[in-house]
This record gives C-alpha cells, structure tokens and sequence, in this order.
C-alpha cells in the first residue's frame, strides 16, 4: 500500500513538474518576441542598384508609421545572399532583435550558382524553425527562376516555397516578383533586379501577404507570445 501511495505521488510530482516547465517555457519564448520585423533577404530586399532609402522594405517602415503602428523593421538583407549564409547569421539576429515577425526571402542566389536545391531546402527550412521556436511568425517569399534552368531544375525549385509553408505551418507570398516579369521597364540595366520603379509593386505584394498579421501590428508584441 505504501508502495503504491510512493508511486501515485512520484507520477503526480513528475507530471506538475513538466507542466511547470512547460508554462514557464511558453513564458519565456513568448517574452523574447518585440515589436520588429526582421527582414532576412538578398539584393532583392537590400536596395541593390537604387537609391538608399527607396526600396519595398523602407516602404513597409513608411506604411507602418502612417498607421500609427508600434513596429519597427530591421533589414538585415545583404546583395549577393544565400540561404547558407543567411542561416549562419539568423540565430545573432533572433537573439538580439527578438524579433516577433520574420520576412523570409532568400534562395534566388542559390539557384543561380547552380546549388542543390535540397541544401536550398534543408537551410530555409532550419531558419523557419529557428525563428518559430524564438517566438516569431513566419512570411516566405516564393521566388522563381529562369527557365533556362531547365524544366525539372525550376519545377523543383518553385515547388520547395509552398512546400516548406504548407509543411511548417507559416504564411506564403507565393511568388515576390508577382507583375514584375514582363514589364522591362521595372528592371534595372542587368535585366536581373527590380529598379526603383518597381519597388511599389514589390512592396504592394509583400503587404498584401502580411493581411493576416494586420490586427498583429496595430498593438505592440505581449509577453504572451505568439
């Protein structure tokens, strides 16, 4: 009888043990999200070509302020980024932005130098659970390539945005360059990035997919998490 007493206390002190744990899990993560919007993107996000200031992220920051929205962005893309690189640099930024919202744009550069588009995967992948488990939602921007990559090379590589937002639970921009493709006169000399024209139209599609965190950023970030 004494036995068994032992044994229902030990497992009834065992499960409010993890429970407590548990909550006081949920408190913590949930604290480390702010009221920012970390952009993690490539030349893309980061105004490559165009003046300072004129680019679809400085909009964002613009359309916030003229809503009286307490968030700020942090734009951390840099030309020429890889979704390798940006994987080695995310974990420092989670950390000291704390971000509570993650715009995800990175693998163009990926397929450009021919990379495995599993690598591209595994690393985009690693950086959504990276930003979910720091307490931040996550938008993926879905790029297209060229099809001189060939049929099955683009497929795939189109195919790894939709699959990693349905698989991990996180909001899609299907594709970022969306109006952009056939219009020459929104591309710079190189015919590659979006000149200072189209950054309107990049920001009108980024805004577009963030409407379901529209309530989100009219409040600041609670420590009650996400």
């Amino acid at each position: 009888m004494i036995k068994q007493n032992y044994r229902q206390f030990f497992c009834l002190h065992k499960w409010i043990s993890t429970a407590l744990f548990c909550l006081l899990f949920s408190i913590v993560t949930g604290a480390q999200a702010n009221s920012t919007i970390l952009v993690m993107g490539d030349s893309l996000s980061a105004e490559y070509g165009i003046t300072r200031g004129s680019g679809w992220v400085k909009i964002l920051e613009e359309q916030l302020q003229k809503q009286g929205s307490p968030w700020t962005v942090f734009n951390a893309s840099i030309s020429g980024e890889t979704s390798s690189g940006g994987l080695t640099r995310l974990p420092n930024l989670l950390q000291q932005k704390k971000p509570g919202i993650v715009l995800l744009e990175l693998g163009a550069n990926d397929a450009l130098r021919g990379l495995s588009i599993d690598e591209t995967e595994k690393n985009l992948r690693k950086m959504i659970q990276l930003s979910k488990q720091s307490g931040a939602k996550v938008l993926l921007f879905g790029i297209q390539i060229p099809p001189n990559y060939g049929q099955e090379y683009t497929k795939k590589f189109t195919g790894v945005y939709a699959k990693l937002a349905k698989q991990e639970n996180i909001e899609l921009l299907p594709f970022f360059m969306q109006g952009l493709a056939a219009q020459r006169d929104l591309f710079q000399a190189d015919n590659i990035h979006p000149n200072e024209k189209a950054q309107a139209l990049l920001f009108k599609n980024v805004w577009g997919a963030m409407a379901p965190y529209q309530n989100l950023l009219k409040t600041k970030a609670t420590q009650s998490g996400y």
